[in-house]
């Protein structure tokens, strides 16, 4: 199985959408791995979003994302990284099809509620950004012989 990070951002957790969009990726059939309320430190963002120094939008970005409490997630599943991220809709909420966590809940590209890995290594770097090995579980759900073949 597949794992990626996913995080409900300052704006998700305030607007109290935590339980519908962690409700959404299981009724999908991904395996909740790890998961924790927390504040990101600087430090966290920076490395979070290292790829962005530099450009203008980049202290903002961090402003935001230290501003108030995230929910990380590691998901499980095939294709986990694609999957989540097709859940999720367009980055810019306005151009996100109703029925994706964007299409639904965003309105500004500033506040798009969510965060997820774009591929497998970003998952990888992100994942330990917020997770110990030790945190991240492995086990089992019999209802996943319903799920896949």
């Amino acid at each position: 199985m597949e794992r990626t990070y996913v995080m409900v951002k300052p704006d998700g957790v305030q607007r109290n959408l935590v339980g519908e969009i962690i409700t959404r990726f299981e009724r999908k059939g991904y395996r909740i791995a790890a998961m924790k309320l927390l504040r990101i430190n600087r430090a966290m963002a920076e490395q979070h979003y290292a790829e962005h120094v530099g450009k203008p939008f980049f202290p903002g970005l961090v402003d935001y994302i230290t501003s108030g409490p995230v929910v990380a997630m590691v998901l499980e599943g095939k294709d986990a990284v694609a999957g989540a991220r097709k859940m999720m809709g367009a980055t810019n909420p306005k151009e996100a099809a109703p029925g994706t966590i964007r299409g639904d809940f965003g309105l500004d590209i500033g506040r798009n509620v969510i965060h997820g890995a774009d591929s497998v290594e970003s998952a990888r770097r992100e994942m330990a950004i917020y997770f110990t090995p030790e945190e991240i579980l492995q086990y089992e759900k019999s209802v996943e012989s319903w799920i896949y073949e």
